[in-house]
């Protein structure tokens, strides 16, 4: 269950297929290909917001314009967050193989920060990972996002290892699940 200010709080699953989860003002459900734009624009917004830049040797968008193929029909899950219709949040799996999945585009944005809804969308991607058939989910992030690395570390994950690419320390996290 993911924490969320303070105290323990989870997405409500509110329909199956389709997914669809409630998590306060937050209406989580699969992407759609309607979405491509807006997804891509939160992604570049969030990066940039910790300095994060093309080019640098971390930051990289080529999945975006193939969300159905790359996550969606591989065995893997991308979500969207909607704030009265508007998307706030987003995250996908990555099927690594048929043990692993990377949780991966984990973005809120900035002005809707602070409100759990990152928890909220950690919280549905591990319940999809276990749905899926996953044993184990990876995912990283940045020194340069301190808040995401505290939401990994509450929600139950453990560091494994550190990378330098150029001036950027990637931190690697792992996380086991129920059975």
């Amino acid at each position: 269950m993911a924490r969320v200010l303070g105290t323990a709080a989870a997405p409500r699953r509110r329909r199956r297929e389709p997914p669809v989860w409630t998590f306060a003002a937050l209406r989580i459900r699969r992407y759609s290909s309607a979405d491509g734009a807006t997804v891509l624009a939160l992604h570049q917004e969030c990066l940039a917001q910790v300095g994060l830049r093309p080019g640098d040797g971390v930051y990289y968008d080529d999945d975006f314009a193939h969300i159905e193929e790359v996550y969606l029909r591989a065995g893997g899950e991308f979500v969207v967050g909607e704030v009265n219709g508007v998307i706030a949040a987003i995250g996908g799996l990555r099927r690594v193989n048929d043990v692993i999945a990377e949780m991966v585009r984990l973005r809120v944005r900035p002005d809707r920060q602070g409100r759990g809804y990152g928890a909220a969308i950690v919280a549905v991607l591990e319940e999809r990972a276990v749905e899926l058939g996953y044993r184990v989910l990876h995912a990283d992030t940045t020194v340069k996002q301190p808040v995401a690395m505290e939401l990994y570390r509450s929600s139950g994950w453990r560091e494994i290892n550190r990378k330098v690419t150029g001036a950027t320390v990637t931190v690697y996290f792992e996380k086991r699940l129920p059975r």
